[in-house]
């Protein structure tokens, strides 16, 4: 777990799950660099996750978000998409499943054939098809990505977190895939929890918890809160 200074004078940028979709994560890097321009001071900008698969434009989303396209200082958190991936690189059998997840998409994008895929066939083929199209900076963005971040009153990850257990004691398991346990609970949960994971119509803002993935591969929503100062608000 990593922590950040946040006081009155931080201003914390949160991004939802990307799923592919650039054209909304570059409408997203324009609206902080506004703001950021407008309000000043010190801030740091978070993405939650699920940078991959769905979407068109995978490998693009990757490009850009390794180089920092933000107005601010940025942390990239690791989805359980992002984990999909990495193990299908080493065991070719987790594409069985990730092709229904959105890693026909994401395979696609990088150039890699998916006509036998589709069928569940020549899984070894593709993830050596994928292994040769990464390159270092594709593989440094992946290798770069936390688990969690948290900051001040603001516990930021993936999918949530377990309730009654320490938030520096998270599974890595829990953090990038648990539902029903984290949703369900209303417990303090230590901090306020910051996710994405489960799409929802529009962003959950409750007592213990902030939902902020509104499924932006299917609805053309990339959500970006904006904590600062005890509150919050939303990037238009």
């Amino acid at each position: 777990m990593t922590s950040q200074a946040f006081d009155d004078d931080t201003r914390l940028y949160a991004i939802g799950d990307v799923h592919g979709r650039l054209d909304l994560l570059d409408r997203v890097i324009d609206s902080i660099a506004r703001d950021f321009a407008e309000h000043g001071g010190k801030a740091l900008t978070v993405t939650l996750g699920d940078y991959i698969d769905r979407g068109p434009q995978s490998r693009g989303v990757i490009e850009r978000l390794a180089r920092n396209p933000f107005a601010t200082p940025y942390v990239a958190l690791k989805g359980n998409h992002e984990a999909l991936f990495e193990d299908f690189l080493t065991d070719p059998a987790v594409g069985a499943h990730w092709r229904r997840l959105g890693g026909l998409e994401t395979l696609a994008s990088f150039g890699v054939s998916v006509r036998h895929m589709m069928l569940g066939r020549n899984l070894d083929e593709a993830a050596g098809a994928l292994r040769e199209a990464l390159t270092p900076e594709h593989a440094g963005f992946l290798a770069s990505l936390k688990l969690s971040l948290s900051v001040g009153r603001y516990f930021l990850c993936h999918a949530g977190v377990r309730p009654g257990v320490a938030l520096e004691r998270q599974s890595e398991q829990d953090l990038l895939w648990i539902r029903e346990e984290f949703l369900d609970s209303t417990a303090d949960l230590g901090k306020i929890v910051v996710h994405g994971h489960t799409p929802v119509a529009v962003p959950e803002v409750l007592p213990n918890r902030i939902n902020i993935d509104t499924g932006a591969f299917a609805t053309g929503r990339l959500t970006c809160i904006v904590l600062e100062g005890g509150g919050h608000r939303f990037l238009p």
